[in-house]
């Protein structure tokens, strides 16, 4: 389990069921802290792993047969499955990212973009600021000309404790270059809201 202390969180965990009143001994518990090490492992690993190493093989557009360079419009990924931890109550949310961009002379393979999203889901997050560092990984990663990011989460702090807004969710949107511009903005997300006929 490399980037977490695996032992340690053991032994957090084992004083947290203390706390609760529980005996972590009990049949049921007792592999109890090392199940809660290895998830949070799996929860926490893009603390360890540099978003733009996915981005780092870029394929060039090139140009066309008249020499003119190629232009392409905008890439759209929709639907791409995602869960982090909030840092507040260390409890999932999970949800659906959409992300688009308009490539400026490269674009890169298309599972490079879930594993951005991935990987910078996979630490203690808010989703504001997931939503932003995503755009500004691809900016950084892949120079285009524009950027559109867009999130909506469930959150298990909202649904299972307080208020319990069971069906709520929480959408986000991070734009950069020419994806800010409105209308640019509203096409995009009309692309990502239209169904596909099945």
């Amino acid at each position: 389990m490399a980037g977490v202390d695996a032992e340690r969180i053991q032994r957090a965990v084992h004083e947290i069921l203390l706390a609760i009143g529980e005996d972590p001994s009990r049949p049921g518990l007792e592999r109890t802290p090392q199940r809660v090490a290895e998830a949070y492992a799996d929860f926490f690993g893009g603390l360890d792993v540099d978003p733009l190493s996915h981005l780092a093989d870029t394929v060039p557009i090139g140009a066309t047969h008249a020499g003119v360079p190629a232009t392409s419009d905008a890439v759209v990924l929709r639907d791409l499955a995602f869960r982090s931890v909030c840092e507040h109550h260390l409890l999932p949310f999970v949800g659906t990212a959409h992300v688009a961009y308009l490539p400026g002379d490269r674009v890169v393979g298309l599972g490079r973009i879930p594993a951005v999203v991935d990987t910078l889901a996979r630490r203690p997050q808010l989703q504001e600021r997931l939503t932003e560092e995503i755009a500004d990984a691809l900016v950084a990663g892949l120079d285009p000309k524009g950027v559109l990011v867009v999130l909506d989460a469930q959150h298990r702090c909202v649904t299972t404790r307080g208020s319990r807004q069971e069906r709520s969710s929480t959408v986000t949107i991070a734009s950069r270059g020419a994806l800010s511009e409105p209308a640019a903005r509203s096409e995009i997300i009309t692309l990502i809201g239209a169904q596909t006929n099945a």
